[in-house]
């Protein structure tokens, strides 16, 4: 469970806790809007507990399922100053995906909506603020993934999983860059810190000293639900430079995820049920962190909209209209599913992921099985002869 924000207690004095009511709090989702009390510090340091552990067992492929992995990836390796086309004009207006037609309307039409009396004009900077913040976002939470991933190299006891995990390094430094470059270059610049949800999931993340939490949090969590948002992204824009940087990242994603779920099927086999209930705790916590950070309140605050006001009226959107944050889960919950969190013990995670309206993806593919059809830059630079 994350230290900053504790999750109250299942029971209260004052009978059964109502985690639907605690998941959907306004108040609890602004309370995090201010993104940096110091906006000028360029450092953030978090207290890393974990021991760095050697192992001298040097047997490649002993997790044959792993050993493929790190074949894969070193086979898959792409370069961004090459392989992108920089030299793409980028209009940030146009950039911006195709808005679903109901979803604007509810947030446009309905004279209780802080967005109601928003001009044409104003509609279209919100399309390109959103768009900045999204990227920043991404961006963000590659670095979070970059120090996670160093931090498995350092802590995991298994050789295979220290040769993969130096892979992953290579591909978040190179995510980190591209987004970087793309925001410089191409949306006028990084204009927004990160969200304190993800800031404050990845300070937890790395200050746990135990490495199967580290995964659990980043190359389940955190990078699961980027998957599907890249996914979501590369779908709906039709901007070239910026469709083919995402095809990319997601092609090193998707082995991120796949590491994860093969690493930690072995080891939550031999947990016991408290223990799976801690990191059941720790994912549905996580989930909430993910899922609030996309409410976008660093843009309100932008625009001049009020936070809490916005955080309510989008938590009271219909259902049917729900597609994006939705599909947020759609490999989060699988993989969960994947790793025996969903149902080990009385299945408390399988109960709060219905109170928060995801678990209908429960039976969609798994990472662990769909990566290597998602690695496209292997057959892209196959085809180009590289």
């Amino acid at each position: 469970m994350t230290t900053t924000e504790p999750m109250p207690s299942e029971q209260t004095v004052y009978g059964e806790f109502d985690f639907r009511a605690y998941a959907n709090d306004p108040d609890r989702i602004s309370d995090f809007s201010v993104f940096n009390d110091d906006v000028t510090s360029l450092i953030h340091t978090v207290e890393d507990n974990a021991d760095a552990i050697f192992t001298w067992g040097y047997g490649k492929g002993e997790r044959a399922n792993l050993d493929k992995l790190y074949e894969k990836a070193k086979t898959s390796q792409w370069n961004g100053q090459t392989d992108l086309d920089w030299s793409i004009d980028v209009d940030p207006y146009a950039v911006l995906a195709p808005a679903n037609p109901d979803e604007v309307a509810y947030f446009a039409e309905n004279p209780d909506s802080p967005l109601h009396k928003l001009t044409e004009d104003e509609w279209a900077d919100l399309g390109v603020e959103s768009m900045n913040w999204s990227l920043s976002q991404f961006m963000h939470g590659e670095q979070g993934a970059l120090l996670c991933t160093a931090k498995i190299v350092e802590t995991v006891p298994w050789i295979d999983a220290k040769y993969y995990a130096a892979t992953q390094v290579v591909d978040e430094a190179r995510h980190v860059e591209v987004f970087a470059q793309y925001l410089d270059q191409k949306l006028d610049g990084i204009k927004y810190p990160v969200n304190t949800h993800l800031g404050t999931l990845l300070d937890d993340i790395l200050r746990d000293n135990r490495w199967d939490m580290t995964y659990l949090g980043m190359q389940i969590m955190v990078e699961g639900l980027a998957l599907a948002a890249f996914s979501f992204m590369h779908q709906t824009t039709e901007e070239p430079l910026l469709k083919k940087l995402l095809r990319y990242v997601m092609s090193d994603e998707a082995r991120h995820v796949a590491f994860g779920v093969l690493s930690l099927q072995e080891v939550y086999q031999e947990l016991t049920v408290a223990e799976l209930r801690d990191r059941q705790e720790f994912a549905f916590e996580a989930a909430l962190r993910m899922r609030d950070r996309f409410m976008r309140q660093e843009v309100w605050e932008r625009m001049g909209v009020d936070v809490k006001e916005m955080v309510e009226f989008t938590l009271a959107m219909p259902d049917d209209l729900r597609l994006f944050q939705r599909l947020l889960f759609s490999k989060i919950v699988p993989n969960c599913k994947k790793l025996g969190l969903l149902d080990a013990g009385d299945g408390w995670l399988r109960d709060r992921f219905t109170d928060i309206g995801v678990i209908q993806f429960e039976d969609w593919v798994d990472t662990g099985e769909e990566y290597a059809d998602l690695d496209e830059v292997a057959k892209d630079r196959e085809m180009a002869g590289g």
